[in-house]
């Protein structure tokens, strides 16, 4: 029973220190209050020179996704020109919009890289509007200012488009030009057999002619020469054969139809005009934004940190100085 008192009247003594204790510490605090406050006041002076002397940072966002097919059509339209003779093998207008996308978006990321890279870095940031989905994309650039994050960002997504459609529309340029001397060379050829067909059928008349004028035949044995074959011609007689060769040699090519299809073709592949200005990689689905809120400093959480850090610092010091009077006094 002693025993337990003598516990109880420890532990009474223990709260009572510990409440004395906190007491002491909430006084001394009280009592160095002008040394808190100043400590306090200085830290938010500090917080506002920070905010006037710091950079800020404005983030303006773009949203963009595949261009639309009349953004695309005159390239679309080269296409199937290109392809007039084999039609199955022209690109379709999703592939077109695709290939001009995914040029857009490598060159784009190409530029964020080398924008980070910079000896004063820029941050420019391509992700997923969608998440799970490769289109719509989200842009990002950040700035020192609203106007200015705004207008570059603006900027550099027209100077990648125009790099892309003039890249595009040189390819095309690369391909009309190989598809019309790939025509002329086809024309030649035809025109070329067609000449060698002439002269062979001029060789196989004068050669009938030669066998009639020597078989003293003058007049046309058969009534349907239809049927006769080139070793038979000759039964036409030689007044038929002089006739005949005779507008032969002023005949004009016997040319088939291929020949007046690529013909065609030549004429409207080198009528195509290319239109890069009203040509686009994108489409925008939300337009670069002029920002209204900046990203850093935040000014109410700054002023808030620095009245809370001079808080602590000034109870630290009051009672950091209260602590070595102790000692002292200890000592």
């Amino acid at each position: 029973m002693t025993q337990y008192n003598n516990n109880t009247g420890r532990d009474h003594v223990s709260d009572s220190s510990e409440s004395i204790d906190l007491f002491d510490i909430l006084m001394q605090l009280w009592k160095g209050k002008i040394t808190i406050i100043a400590f306090t006041v200085a830290a938010v002076i500090l917080a506002v020179i920070y905010l006037f002397v710091a950079k800020e940072k404005w983030t303006s966002e773009a949203i963009i996704t595949l261009p639309d097919s009349g953004q695309i059509a005159n390239y679309n339209n080269a296409m199937d020109v290109l392809y007039s003779q084999n039609p199955a093998s022209a690109p379709t207008v999703v592939e077109i919009q695709q290939r001009f996308f995914g040029r857009f978006n490598s060159a784009l990321s190409a530029l964020s890289e080398q924008l980070d890279n910079q000896e004063k870095p820029e941050k420019l940031t391509i992700e997923e509007s969608v998440k799970g989905q490769p289109v719509p994309l989200k842009l990002t650039y950040v700035a020192q200012s609203a106007a200015e994050a705004q207008k570059t960002l603006t900027n550099y997504i027209q100077q990648i488009n125009k790099r892309v459609v003039t890249e595009l529309d040189d390819d095309l340029k690369t391909s009309i030009d190989s598809k019309v001397g790939d025509l002329k060379v086809d024309l030649v050829t035809k025109e070329k057999i067609a000449q060698e067909k002439k002269d062979k059928r001029l060789e196989i008349l004068n050669q009938a002619l030669i066998v009639a004028q020597q078989s003293n035949i003058k007049n046309t044995l058969v009534q349907q020469a239809e049927t006769l074959s080139e070793d038979t011609l000759f039964v036409l007689g030689s007044d038929a054969l002089s006739s005949i060769i005779k507008n032969e040699s002023t005949r004009p090519l016997p040319l088939d139809d291929s020949y007046f299809n690529a013909r065609q073709s030549l004429l409207a592949i080198s009528a195509l005009k290319s239109k890069p200005d009203t040509t686009y990689a994108f489409r925008y689905v939300m337009k670069p934004s002029l920002p209204i809120r900046r990203d850093s400093p935040k000014k109410s959480l700054t002023l808030v940190l620095g009245a809370l850090i001079g808080l602590i610092l000034g109870s630290g010091v009051v009672l950091g100085r209260k602590a070595l009077r102790n000692y002292k006094t200890v000592v």
